[in-house]
């Protein structure tokens, strides 16, 4: 991700909205696991450089609603080229089945709904 001047969350803040539209910071907390004030210390650069707008929720004016500008496309689409080239590396290096059978297991792990029990 160096060519790009990304961090992966920041690419990965980029990627969700470009996948699936304009999200709510805690709509975006939620998929990256993490909390909203995380998610808004992580938003804070984007929205300076010019790659997404927050803008007060339509509906419920105490939610932020996040989209990407035209820059952040144009970061996304860049950074989706690096990712997508590391991803073939890792799997060129670790071997298709195995890189697979991680993710899967990464997947179930961040997918958990652990009860805490007293």
């Amino acid at each position: 991700m160096a060519p790009t001047d990304l961090r992966i969350t920041q690419y990965a803040i980029l990627n969700l909205i470009a996948t699936r539209g304009m999200l709510s910071i805690a709509e975006l907390a939620e998929a990256l696991v993490t909390d909203r004030a995380t998610m808004g210390h992580n938003l804070r650069p984007l929205e300076r450089d010019g790659l997404i707008t927050i803008a007060v929720g339509a509906s419920d004016r105490r939610e932020r609603e996040i989209t990407l500008t035209d820059a952040g496309k144009a970061k996304e689409a860049q950074g989706r080229v690096a990712w997508e080239r590391a991803q073939q590396q890792f799997e060129t290096i670790f071997g298709k089945e195995d890189a697979l059978a991680m993710r899967r297991i990464m997947y179930r792990v961040t997918t958990l709904d652990l009860e805490i029990s007293p």
